[in-house]
């Protein structure tokens, strides 16, 4: 990627950050999903809520 990209996109973010209600909702998205990868690794996490293939149908080679 483009440094100077990146540079000019945190000087807005500096010059006018996020709401604090952005914020919470960044961090309440991000946990909730923790909490759904740690329920799913303790064997937790209910069978109805699991996908059946985790990807889509393969092609052929």
């Amino acid at each position: 990627m483009n440094n100077l990209t990146w540079l000019i996109r945190a000087s807005r973010w500096a010059r006018k950050p996020p709401s604090r209600k952005m914020v919470i909702l960044v961090f309440s998205i991000l946990a909730a999903g923790l909490v759904m990868l740690g329920l799913e690794k303790l064997g937790l996490w209910p069978e109805w809520a699991t996908m059946d293939r985790p990807r889509g149908p393969r092609l052929p080679r």
